[in-house]
This record gives C-alpha cells, sequence and structure tokens, in this order.
C-alpha cells in the first residue's frame, strides 16, 4: 500500500463504509461539511475546526486520491478506503455476523447482513409504502412505479427493469443453460430453475402455511393456499363479474412452476417449453431448433429469401411484420414512444430505451438535442 506523507488521514468513523458504497460525490461533500462542523461567516466561506478537517473538504475539489493499491493500481483520497479495498486481495473478512458466523470485508456488508436476522427494512417507497433492507432494492423497486426499463436486449428489442433479467432472457435466444441438476443431468437456464427442480428428487417443500401448517413446494402455490384462509378473490370473469381465489378458475390452464395461466391448452404447451426448454422444430437447412413454429417459418425467410410484407407506398419489402410496421413510422411520422421526462417522442423502442439514459446517467448515450426517431 501508498500513503500521502506529512497529512493525518480522517479516522474511520468520518467516512462511512455505507458512503463509500451508496452516496454521490455531491451526498460525500455534504457530509463532509457536516462531519467537520465548519462555521460558515458567509454563504461563500466555510471554515474549519483544523487543517485536516480542511484538507479532507478540498479533496473534494481537488480530485486528489494520493492513495493508491500497489496490486492494481487503484487509487483513493483516504486511507481508510484504501485498507477496505486491500482485502479484495488479501481476503480479510474482519466483521463477522454474531448470529450465524458469516463474515465481511466491510462493516456496512455486514450492518446489511444484520437485517436479514432482525428483520429492519429501513428503505421505504413514497408511493406505495413498500419496505426494504438495501437501498438498491428500494431504486429497482422504483422502476415498476415509473416504468423505466433500462435494460434491453439487442437481439429482439424486449426491455427489463432488472439486468439479471436480462441476461435469463438472453439465454433464450442463445439456448444456454448454464445450471444443471447433480441427480439426473437435466439443464436449467436459471439457479431458481435448477432449486425447485431438485425438489422433484428430494420431495423438500419449504413453504408453509402459519394457519394450517400445510406444506408446497412453490411459493406460488402457497401463495394461491393462503386465499383460502384470507377469502381474497382476485382473480374475476371479465363477462360475468364473478370473483375466484386462482387465476385457473378464470383461464383452466395454468403452468404450475410460475402460476402464469392461459386460456387455450396449446398455450401452456408451448409457454411451458420456456421452463423445460424444449425446442422441437428444426430447420432441415441449417439444423437451427425453435419452441414455436412460427419462430421457424420466419427463420426459413433467411434461407428463402422470401419477404411476404411490403409497403404500399415505396414497395419495399419484408420478412417479419413487425419490421414493416417499423418501417412504416418513416412515411406516416408516427412516434408512438415518448419521454415521460421531457416529452421527446421517438419510433422505435429501443431508441427511447438509449434516450431514458441521458437522463438517468446509466451510461453514455444520446443528447437529448439530437434526433433519434
Amino acid at each position: 500500500m501508498s500513503g500521502k506523507r506529512g497529512m493525518k488521514d480522517p479516522e474511520p468513523s468520518e467516512i462511512t463504509e455505507e458512503s463509500e458504497e451508496l452516496c454521490t460525490s455531491q451526498q460525500k461533500h455534504n457530509q463532509l461539511l457536516s462531519y467537520n462542523s465548519p462555521v460558515a461567516e458567509s454563504p461563500h466561506e466555510i471554515k474549519f475546526k483544523n487543517h485536516n478537517s480542511l484538507y479532507v473538504h478540498m479533496t473534494n475539489h481537488t480530485g486528489e486520491k494520493p492513495y493508491f493499491c500497489d496490486r492494481c493500481g487503484k487509487s483513493f483520497c483516504f486511507l481508510n478506503h484504501l485498507t477496505v479495498h486491500m482485502r479484495t486481495h488479501t481476503g480479510e473478512k474482519p466483521y463477522s455476523c454474531e448470529t450465524c458466523g458469516k463474515s465481511f470485508r466491510k462493516r456496512y456488508n455486514l450492518t446489511v447482513h444484520m437485517r436479514t436476522h432482525t428483520g429492519e427494512r429501513p428503505y421505504s417507497c413514497k408511493t406505495c409504502g413498500k419496505d426494504f433492507s438495501k437501498r438498491y432494492h428500494l431504486t429497482r423497486h422504483m422502476r415498476t412505479h415509473t416504468g423505466e426499463r433500462l435494460y434491453s436486449c439487442k437481439t429482439c428489442g424486449q426491455s427489463f427493469r432488472k439486468r439479471n433479467h436480462l441476461i435469463v432472457h438472453l439465454r433464450t435466444h442463445s439456448g444456454e443453460k448454464p445450471y444443471s441438476c447433480k441427480t439426473c443431468g437435466k439443464s436449467f437456464k436459471t439457479r431458481g430453475q435448477v432449486t425447485e427442480h431438485m425438489r422433484t428428487h428430494t420431495g423438500e417443500r419449504p413453504y408453509s402455511c402459519k394457519t394450517c401448517g400445510k406444506h408446497f413446494g412453490h411459493n406460488s402455490s402457497l401463495t394461491s393456499h393462503m386465499r383460502i384462509h384470507t377469502g381474497e378473490k382476485p382473480y374475476s370473469c371479465e363477462t360475468c363479474g364473478k370473483l375466484f381465489r386462482k387465476r385457473s378458475n378464470v383461464t383452466p390452464y395454468f403452468c404450475y412452476r410460475c402460476g402464469k395461466s392461459f386460456c387455450f391448452l396449446n398455450h401452456l404447451t408451448v409457454h411451458m417449453r420456456t421452463h423445460t426448454g424444449e425446442r422441437p422444430y428444426s430447420c432441415e437447412t441449417c439444423g437451427k431448433i425453435f419452441s414455436k413454429r412460427y419462430h421457424l417459418t420466419v427463420h426459413m425467410r433467411t434461407h428463402t429469401g422470401e419477404r411476404p410484407y411490403s409497403c404500399e407506398t415505396c414497395g419495399k419489402s419484408f420478412s417479419k411484420r413487425h419490421h414493416l410496421t417499423v418501417h412504416m413510422r418513416t412515411h406516416t411520422g408516427e412516434r408512438p414512444y415518448s419521454c415521460k421526462t421531457c416529452g421527446k417522442d421517438f419510433s422505435k423502442r429501443h431508441h427511447l430505451t438509449r434516450h431514458m439514459r441521458t437522463h438517468t446517467g446509466e451510461s453514455p448515450g444520446t443528447s437529448c438535442g439530437t434526433s433519434l426517431g
């Protein structure tokens, strides 16, 4: 490790590990002001108790990072931040949970972990009141209210609120199934699917009803069962308004793995392939396989060159109806996707998704003054 000479570093209690993990630069700056208790004689003058406090404050303006790691070269403003970082190289985990014994590199990580034992949820949604144990869980939850979807699939354009949802979705295109059952060898796209599948071997039923004690292998089954006790009937018939406890009573075919229901058996059959990975339709030309017959039909056009969807305005043809729909907007000027922040309109969903990052700052994107449609 390397350190700054001639200058005392702030105590670890002054710059919290939580602030290192979660606060923005401006929040850190504000925290430093409150920690050091400066006395301001005017709006433009801030005084500090000692030279060390002034030095700590000035690093926010100068960007100076005098402490650097001699293993990877990363630099830090404060020595205690470097000390914490070095544990990623040494593997040291000095903070242990007295309840379960699990160890952590950072005190803040232990603080968050303790909430799994205490049940504390200090972060609340101001919109619906739901509480969370981690700040980033609240941030992610807020997207359910704003509709923000930062993560888009470059293959099909579908967007997601969570990065891990995109990662799992991409496996529907690649066919990747990285998780395998050690008992029978069956492969799955997600770790959760393996966990649920293993219960068919072990007979485990980890979800129990606190009212009657009945056990279930799937959380969705427990949720459905609890309505027997509460009397809740969240599903209604659109024709007569009658209420039901189970979606399957309204739409009679439902997936036992995820609880999704369908009006027709063939729709459920096709849906089940998202869990089993079955792809019964194969291309005789290249051998590529698909879960739906329609997807094979569309794929065959890459071999035949068929483009059955034509633009009546300019005559351009397309292999997919969706491509024609998007193309027609170049003639009509339609821009159906609007930014809720600045009101700008776009002809394609992924253009809106990319634009939204100029507001969220999630990644470099196109500025608001540039037309994407």
